[in-house]
């Protein structure tokens, strides 16, 4: 077993061995993660009670509850964030992180898993970004736009008529300016004071036209921090489902646009084939579509702007990912900047954000209307008119401050520590790793999928008071209509009659189903034929009658070259993986020298398409590890059809003390 260190500074409790101090620690995160327990007792859970008792017992890896139901997971494993939310975060990373790499160079804002400059474009990784734009700026932006409509509306009277007097009296003394940043201020070093002034209540609930009561659009109230109330079993479902949704919407409209499809024209059914060879291309159907529809009306000319106009396309495709997440990752820092999540600092950045808006608040007290209108048009007549100025004080700084947009950069001064969720994430992934008490992973989607109709939240009685609705209202909007049956996760409800495009598409799936069973029955054969592609799909698809095996958090079953065997995460030495395989072992990967980690699909994505609907059955995903040597070889690593791929995932990459980044 290969015995080999790392130069970065290993990361230990004190019962693991001793803490690196705050300099020596790689990053924020990493110190904060290896920080001990009396520097954070407001901190400490039921992890840390119960890692301690562990390690006093000579255990090496704690088992929290990796394979126990919810209720039987301790509660909660981080002290100040309950399991539900800590569920949330990882659910949400696991669906973020596919790819990353070590870096050399301290990060800024000293917190790595940072989104790397030219990081890789892919369909999946675009459709992350954009679900996460929806849960986070999306839902963030209607929450606001429906706070106001309850403000405006009147119906909250005692509420709305403080800020009618509060408005009109600073109007008429001339102090609208200061009142406001005065307010801003409040909200942000007062987290009680948000309360106050913009009391809570279920976005499905609130009309965004007259702030009144609405019935949800999912017809109950089965979650408050979703937009259509749709009913989830634990926190934060419902909105993820939404964003897919969302995602989803956008594609379909995309498409039908692309094809010109109207209500006059034929429908047309999908039809999904067996094989990745035959399986349509989604990202062609769209041309080929408009293609189609151009040569019906006759239009024989050659297209001489379709090629130039799809790589202009393409080559904007990666950017406006990329634009997407950094949006996606300021809103989130700016929300864990004024709501800090435990252990991190609970006062430090919104001190930071109010010690900026403190002077511009004193100097608004000085600064009458005409001297504010005078220097935002001379401000406006500089930025219209002052390019020759710009450029020439661009190549200056270039040329004398080489770093000067890092001075710029808010991740490094206002912003400084402030984590994204991702980065939130990994810091407490590390904290479970560093009192080697792993977090169990979030409860599967198989326990969430049957959820009754009729799952009804709970309502503050004192919000009904706050929103101005009577208990009457507040009662009929948010339990289901009785003339109007549920579907439960038995099945109830009137059976509909089935029509006949039903027929056809049970006949698709029927002969898809058919299919893939054929071409994955031959993968056995070809692997041993020596086919790489056969022997990187054998194990991707297991039996329906097959139990999954347990998983987690030492031993997860794997492939390696097709042939089945366990992957051991064995703490030692800063953590290696073992790969054994009937009793032996066949290599050891140490953690320390992993300089790049990547997911990998079981199947290609059209066949995972095809195996999900027809089959109904989950695909086993692998990893890839790519390792460098002390002299500089490196070799890469990969394992398919890895049981629990994202858990795996999640522990080398929080146990290393590498710094990482995220392509």
């Amino acid at each position: 077993m290969s015995t080999t260190g790392t130069t970065i500074p290993e990361i230990n409790t004190t019962a693991a061995g001793p803490i690196p101090s705050g300099e020596e620690a790689p990053t924020e995160s990493h110190a904060i993660a290896a920080a001990p327990l009396e520097e954070h007792p407001e901190a400490a859970g039921a992890l840390h009670h119960e890692a301690a008792v562990a390690v006093g017992e000579g255990i090496e890896v704690k088992d929290l509850g990796w394979n126990e139901k919810p209720e039987n997971v301790p509660n909660p494993l981080i002290g100040g964030l309950n399991n539900e939310e800590l569920w949330t975060l990882v659910r949400r990373f696991n669906k973020q992180m596919y790819h990353v790499k070590a870096i050399d160079e301290r990060p800024p804002g000293g917190l790595d898993l940072n989104i790397a400059a030219e990081d890789e474009f892919s369909p999946d990784k675009l459709r992350s970004n954009v679900e996460r734009l929806y849960m986070t700026v999306i839902v963030g932006l209607v929450a606001f736009i429906k706070h106001i409509a309850r403000i405006r509306s009147w119906k909250e009277v005692r509420r709305t008529s403080c800020f009618f007097a509060g408005y009109f009296i600073a109007w008429a003394f001339d102090l609208l300016v200061p009142t406001i940043l005065t307010m801003l201020i409040t909200l942000i070093v007062y987290p009680r004071s948000r309360y106050i002034l913009f009391p809570p209540a279920p976005l499905a609930l609130i009309d965004p036209k007259t702030g009144g009561v609405q019935k949800p659009k999912a017809g109950l109230l089965g979650s408050h921090g979703s937009l259509t109330g749709a009913p989830e079993k634990h926190q934060g479902e419902a909105v993820e489902q939404e964003a897919h949704n969302f995602v989803s919407s956008f594609g379909a409209i995309a498409l039908s646009s692309a094809a010109g499809k109207h209500e006059s024209g034929n429908e047309a059914l999908d039809e999904d084939s067996s094989t990745e060879q035959i399986m349509p291309d989604p990202t062609s159907l769209a041309t080929h579509a408009a293609d189609a529809k151009k040569g019906a009306e006759g239009e024989k000319h050659k297209d001489k702007a379709k090629q130039p106009m799809e790589e202009k396309m393409w080559e904007g495709v990666r950017p406006a990912m990329h634009a997407i997440g950094d949006i996606a990752d300021m809103w989130e820092r700016v929300s864990n900047a004024l709501s800090p999540t435990r252990p991190f600092p609970q006062h430090r950045s919104r001190l930071k954000l109010a010690g900026v808006l403190t002077p511009v608040l004193l100097i608004s007290l000085f600064l009458s209307p005409y001297m504010v209108i005078k220097g935002t048009t001379f401000i406006l007549g500089v930025a219209f008119f002052g390019d020759p100025l710009f450029i020439r004080g661009y190549h200056w700084l270039n040329a004398n401050i080489p770093n000067w947009m890092d001075y710029l950069d808010i991740r490094n001064n206002i912003l400084r520590g402030v984590p994204t969720n991702a980065q939130l994430t990994i810091t407490l992934l590390r904290i479970g790793e560093a009192r080697r008490a792993p977090i169990p992973p979030p409860p599967g989607a198989k326990e969430s999928e049957h959820i009754k109709g009729d799952n009804v939240k709970g309502f503050d009685p004192e919000h009904a008071e706050s929103i101005g609705a009577s208990d009457h209202e507040i009662s009929d909007a948010m339990h289901p209509d009785e003339d109007q049956p549920t579907a439960t996760s038995e099945g109830d409800g009137p059976k509909k009659k089935h029509k006949p495009g039903a027929k056809i598409l049970g006949f698709f799936k029927g002969t898809t189903k058919t299919t893939m069973n054929t071409a994955l029955s031959t993968d056995p054969m070809k692997a041993k034929m020596g086919s790489k592609k056969a022997q990187n799909r054998l194990g991707a698809v297991p039996s329906a009658k097959a139990e999954p095996p347990t998983s987690g958090p030492i031993e997860f079953p794997a492939r390696f070259k097709g042939k089945r065997g366990v992957l051991k995460l064995v703490e030692d030495n800063g953590g290696v993986l073992v790969y054994e395989r009937k009793g032996n072992m066949e290599f050891d990967i140490p953690v320390p020298k992993i300089r790049e980690v990547k997911k990998i699909g079981g199947l290609g994505w059209k066949s995972k398409l095809a195996v999900g609907w027809s089959m109904q059955r989950d695909v086993l995903d692998g990893l890839e590890f790519v390792v460098r040597w002390d002299n500089g070889l490196e070799e890469t690593w990969m394992l398919t059809a890895v049981g629990r791929r994202d858990e795996l995932f999640n522990r080398v990459v929080a146990l290393s003390s590498n710094m990482w980044e995220s392509w």
